[in-house]
């Protein structure tokens, strides 16, 4: 008979906080479970299921689940595994594996389908948002614009024999992509994002640089790709501050006073819209966001609106936690 291991009876011997466990201590302190449970609850199915069948998971244990999906790229399938494989998921979402039942991929999947076909990514990002606003960390007097390529699967090894219809192809230097670009506008002080808008990968970054504007800022930054910003029709009174061309830029004399100082200027504003990079950082590489994971725009913008709103939570978690204190990674 194998003998049982004190791992699994609540008698561990050594109880190393791990750096996994230290993340989802700190995001569970930060996130604001309350206020995003209560927007979803009045579209959450009864207690009871549907059509009377088995009660329905709460639904705060439901986003903790799908956070958990977000934060460590796991398809529906691979989250019902882990939950059944990795204890710590589970104490996250609050399930006890030993005394009651934990949800299937089915279950996972609706859920995701609930946030989508009442758009509440947007809602939930507008809460969290609102709540670092209100600690001060979003100032609202400028923004970065900027945009990032997320891939697609260009095969066509499929029932249909062809790629995603909604996906395009388009060139960056000299290498081809194929998916689409994640367009958003990050508050020039703190760096964290404010507006989220997915499209294929062919639409010009220029065509969307107002729609990222919310509406209180006084300036812009964007890089070379936003040149002409200013003349589109939709042009407002916001002072765009637009990076030179690449090519323009080499060409300038610094060996003048004129040069100098315009070549200075350029490095100023570039350490501002540097700004927009950092959360590309964290959905790319500490989230592992690199390629789309559904078909279509609307699946894969909800899923990118999830993950830019987590990754303000995740660069604004030492603020947030503040005196209650936190662990370094």
């Amino acid at each position: 008979m194998k003998q049982i291991s004190l791992a699994t009876t609540g008698f561990e011997l050594v109880t190393k906080r791990t750096r996994k466990r230290v993340f989802l201590d700190e995001m569970n302190l930060v996130v604001p479970w309350t206020e995003l449970v209560g927007l979803i609850e009045p579209f959450a199915p009864g207690s009871t299921g549907a059509k009377g069948g088995r009660p329905s998971f709460p639904v705060e244990t439901m986003l903790r689940i799908h956070f958990l999906q977000q934060w460590f790229g796991l398809s529906d399938p691979a989250m019902e595994e882990a939950l059944h494989d990795i204890s710590l998921y589970c104490e996250f979402a609050r399930l006890d594996p030993g005394s009651m039942r934990l949800p299937d991929e089915s279950t996972i999947l609706r859920f995701r389908h609930l946030l989508e076909e009442h758009n509440l990514s947007i809602q939930l990002m507008a809460t969290i948002n609102a709540t670092l606003a209100t600690k001060g960390l979003m100032l609202k007097t400028g923004t970065v614009v900027d945009a990032t390529l997320v891939a697609a699967p260009s095969s066509t090894k499929n029932s249909r024999g062809e790629r995603d219809p909604e996906m395009h192809q388009t060139k960056k230097g000299n290498q081809w992509h194929f998916g689409m670009k994640a367009h958003i506008g990050v508050d020039a002080d703190s760096g964290l994002m404010h507006t989220v808008i997915g499209t294929a990968a062919n639409v010009n970054d220029v065509t969307q640089g107002h729609g990222l504007l919310h509406g209180e800022e006084a300036v812009v930054f964007a890089d070379a790709g936003y040149q002409g910003a200013t003349k589109r029709p939709e042009a407002t009174g916001v002072d765009w501050h637009v990076a030179m061309r690449p090519g323009k830029r080499r060409a300038l004399d610094k060996q003048t006073a004129l040069g100098a100082l315009l070549d200075e200027a350029k490095k100023l504003k570039a350490s501002v819209r540097a700004k927009v990079e950092h959360p590309f950082r964290v959905i790319k590489c500490q989230f592992g966001f690199t390629k789309v994971r559904y078909k279509g725009l609307i699946k894969n913008t909800a899923q990118l609106i999830a993950l830019f709103a987590l990754s303000n939570l995740w660069m604004a978690r030492r603020q947030l936690i503040g005196v209650r204190g936190s662990v370094r990674l």
